[in-house]
């Protein structure tokens, strides 16, 4: 692959103290009712800075773009850095691994890392936060109020929304350029019907198969991946990082030129992941994206797709480090040694979470709702003899105590929730071309849908089968 481009994005930007141009002061920080940067001297309020030199029309990218904020993490830089105040020649000392500013202990002047170092501390953008600390909370106790029958009498004695958090988190913003082509088979429903009697009926399928081909250009922009390490593993057994993740998309459109400020009364996790590790991940979720794009033009394939082969050329692609806005609300439950999350995305309010459950209660309830099923399978099987209605319909009243248990489950814990980059991520389609051959008349399948559909494919959801080096 061709060397990249790499734009400095902290063009200018000098260590030491920002100041405000109307007052000189260095006190400033986020309004974050106006997302703008205020000076908590005169209040005077800052436009914010957009990062200028990486490529805006996508569909015009090619090659490698990076960030400089998001160049390779250099292991053995030193995170500890020492400035010296231009107010009063004072030395301060900010270790970087925890934050990126530090007020004077002699002034009282802050003092800011602008630069970027390469230790993942300084990224190229920041999407400043615009959700206000109260809402948060609200959605969070809203979150958690709908979840208390189940919930762990430990959890909701503890419970308290003191603990929520606003912290930057790292990401990586991939904007791709790319050619896809897609081959495989489609079928179309022409006919259903039934054969047999009574228990022995069985229903089937009459189709038309095609070859099927699709070939388009595609743009994809602001596809966030998490550049924390633990993060990404939204799998993980003793973390419920999978909530986090779900909160997404942001709009990225809106992040601005690093500043300092703008972490000021926030904690932040820096980076920690390079985008070499993480290459495979975007591509894979670009291919995601690409298939269901060109679902669109697949609609009178009411049976699905099995798609054989499927290319992605990437002609150009853009790599940006961003610190993006979540409040998070995190407690551990010790007896399973898992640490819960409930999660809100500090821009659109997105709120996802995972409450501890008190299982011995839910088991007890599900069996409760067993046998009520079982009775009233009992009491019916005489009225749909009466009415002559046939069917598995047992199963509904079999199963009831089952099926309880795993909604009930899956609220609490949220285990499958996820960010579906798939249909939220921006993107545009373009120079489509179709290509569709009929192949044969198909009769007599049992199969409602056509054998090894995967034109709803996810692939790129999780970490796994990705090797993420630090």
């Amino acid at each position: 692959m061709e060397e990249p481009k790499i734009i400095q994005t902290d063009a200018g930007a000098k260590d030491g103290q920002n100041k405000c141009p109307k007052c000189g002061a260095t006190d400033i920080s986020l309004n974050v009712n106006k997302g703008l940067l205020r000076c908590n001297f005169c209040r005077h309020e800052f436009e914010p800075e957009k990062v200028a030199g990486m490529e805006t029309d996508i569909s015009k990218l090619e090659g490698q773009i990076i960030g400089s904020g998001a160049q390779d993490i250099v292991a053995d830089v030193n995170e500890v850095l020492t400035f010296k105040c231009s107010s009063c020649a004072a030395e301060v000392v900010i270790d970087t691994a925890e934050s990126t500013q530090a007020r004077c202990h002699w002034c009282r002047n802050t003092l800011s890392v602008n630069q970027q170092i390469p230790n993942g501390a300084v990224p190229d953008v920041v999407l400043p936060f615009k959700v206000k600390k109260d809402e948060a909370t609200a959605n969070i106790d809203n979150f958690v109020a709908k979840r208390q029958f189940f919930a762990h009498p430990q959890f909701k004695k503890e419970f308290s929304t003191e603990n929520v958090m606003g912290v930057y988190l790292p990401y990586m913003v991939v904007d791709v350029n790319a050619h896809a082509n897609l081959t495989g088979q489609g079928e179309r429903q022409t006919r259903r019907y039934t054969r047999g009697e009574g228990k022995n009926k069985q229903t089937y399928y009459d189709a038309d198969l095609y070859d099927v081909e699709r070939e388009f250009d595609i743009v994809v922009e602001g596809l966030t991946v998490e550049a924390s390490a633990d993060k990404l593993n939204n799998q993980a057994k003793n973390k419920t990082n999978n909530v986090i993740n779900a909160i997404m998309p942001f709009d990225i459109e809106n992040s601005v030129k690093w500043n300092a400020n703008y972490l000021k009364g926030y904690t932040s996790e820096k980076r920690d992941t390079n985008i070499d590790a993480l290459r495979n991940l975007a591509h894979t979720q670009t291919k995601d994206i690409a298939r269901y794009k060109a679902n669109d033009s697949l609609k009178d394939y009411d049976r699905g797709v099995r798609w054989s082969r499927e290319d992605l050329t990437v002609k150009g692609e853009q790599w940006k480090a961003a610190y993006l806005p979540v409040w998070l609300y995190s407690y551990h439950q010790k007896n399973k040694n898992l640490l819960h999350y409930v999660a809100v995305n500090a821009r659109t309010k997105e709120t996802m979470g995972s409450v501890p459950i008190n299982m011995p209660k839910l088991f007890g309830v599900s069996a409760l709702v067993e046998v009520l099923g079982f009775l009233l399978w009992l009491i019916t099987i005489p009225l749909f003899v009466a009415l002559d209605i046939e069917g598995d319909y047992g199963l509904l009243f079999l199963t009831a105590g089952f099926v309880y248990y795993g909604l009930m489950y899956a609220k609490y814990r949220n285990k499958g929730a996820r960010h579906s980059h798939e249909k939220e991520t921006k993107s545009i389609m373009d120079n489509l071309r179709k290509k569709d051959t009929f192949v044969a008349k198909r009769t007599g399948l049992k199969n409602a849908i056509i054998e090894g559909a995967n034109n709803t494919a996810v692939r790129g959801s999780t970490v796994a089968g990705f090797k993420i080096k630090i």
